[in-house]
């Protein structure tokens, strides 16, 4: 990301603060933290909340107001705009999300909905702003917008398209999760049962499109042999949009320490993910017995819903769940800067996608929080300017020059998903 400073906010800093009689003197890494967000912008890529407006009002905008307190609301959201200033947020990927149980022309149909939503969305506000590349990213920071991309998340929404892949990028969309929870005809996923060994052939085919389009390839949620097979043919740099180190927190959908390896020769990133048991290895535990557990239960009493939901009310509180917190995600972001460098980290929290963040991370408010934590652990100005956007930027203009050669060089491809052979599985 290209560094491009701005006017500072001490004003606005001193007038936030000013509201509550009873705030407490933000402490001098917190005061550092925000000036080092009015020079750069924090870069987020992922949050969910065009989902939200589909699962809650199926997609009727006037019925959420983003522009209003959504933490009133019930269940609560994490993001409104109000939050998303005070969490200085400068670039937000809104992900837009078609569940992978739905597949075919009605993924196609329903991609095209979310997509809409969320341009519906960004059009509905004046702080938010529509981009498509870096430079417009940078341009919308610098008029004190929160500049707008969009992210698709699940291969199986092109439905075997390279076509469908080209036009969804003609609507906005700027990266592609190769999966979602589950593999597809062309990919496999993390968490679910492999049938290509990584990327069939046509799979390989879609990044090298991407790679001709300048659609970042997003390798959160898929397989690690995915993501070799990936590095091995992107000729341009990928993202993990909401991932974290699985040398901190053994999970499935957490980057491997072979796969963080070889990020370095290819300039992707990492964007660490606030997901509460990605970053917390008692609260993962307690995840899988609590699973193990209502297995049993559900063996016990076959059909008896009611049966089973008492017996896990009480067994939740006998095993009450441990916090995961905001330094389980720096203890992340340590990890992989001490294995790899800073260069190859971002952030991708999650928000309105998961049930809550972290304790000090509990919505789009509270990056400052975060920045403030890494500078006491001593990461330098260039470190935490690279982490809150400088990385995702130049990822952004690398992908975008890599497509300018490859445009020159060849037009779209003709492949056809039916002209590479088809795994058996």
């Amino acid at each position: 990301m290209i560094r491009r400073a701005v006017t500072l906010i001490a004003p606005a800093v001193a007038a936030l603060f000013a509201l509550s009689a009873v705030a407490e003197e933000p402490t001098p890494e917190y005061q550092k933290a925000l000036e080092l967000l009015a020079e750069t912008p924090l870069i987020d890529g992922h949050n969910d909340v065009p989902w939200q407006y589909r699962e809650r009002v199926d997609n009727r905008l006037a019925e959420i107001d983003l522009g209003s307190d959504t933490s009133e609301l019930d269940p609560p959201m994490h993001t409104d705009i109000e939050r998303l200033r005070e969490g200085r947020v400068g670039g937000q990927f809104w992900s837009v999300y078609v569940p992978p149980e739905h597949r075919g022309d009605e993924a196609v149909r329903m991609q095209i909905e979310q997509i809409d939503t969320a341009r519906r969305l960004i059009d509905a506000h004046e702080k938010l702003k529509f981009a498509t590349s870096a430079d417009e990213l940078e341009a919308a920071f610098a008029d004190g917008y929160i500049a707008s991309m969009i992210g698709l998340e699940g291969g199986h929404v092109i439905n075997n398209s390279l076509a469908a892949l080209r036009m969804f990028h003609a609507l906005g969309a700027r990266y592609l999760t190769l999966t979602h929870w589950q593999g597809h005809d062309w990919a496999d996923s993390a968490t679910d049962a492999p049938r290509h060994g990584g990327l069939s052939e046509f799979g390989r085919e879609v990044v090298q499109e991407m790679n001709w389009l300048g659609m970042i390839v997003d390798l959160s949620h898929v397989s690690p042999a995915v993501m070799h097979d990936t590095l091995d043919v992107t000729e341009a740099p990928v993202i993990f949009s909401h991932s974290s180190a699985n040398g901190v927190t053994p999970h499935a959908r957490n980057v491997p320490d072979e796969i963080l390896d070889r990020l370095p020769d290819n300039g992707g990133i990492v964007m660490v993910t606030f997901v509460p048991s990605f970053v917390n290895g008692e609260l993962r535990e307690w995840d899988a017995r609590q699973v193990a557990e209502e297995a049993r239960l559900e063996r016990l009493h076959p059909g008896d819903g009611d049966s089973v939901e008492a017996g896990m009310a009480a067994w939740r509180e006998a095993n009450p769940a441990p916090s995961a917190t905001l330094s389980d995600v720096a203890d992340h972001i340590d990890y992989i800067r001490d294995r790899i460098g800073a260069t190859h980290i971002g952030i991708g929290g999650d928000y309105d996608g998961i049930a809550a963040g972290p304790a000090g991370l509990e919505d789009v408010s509270t990056y400052p929080a975060l920045i403030a934590e890494l500078i006491k652990r001593g990461y330098s100005e260039d470190e935490l300017a690279g982490i809150i956007g400088n990385n995702a930027l130049r990822v952004m203009h690398e992908a975008e020059a890599v497509s300018e050669r490859l445009r020159s060089q060849r037009p779209a491809s003709d492949a056809k998903f039916e002209d590479f052979p088809q795994s058996e599985s």
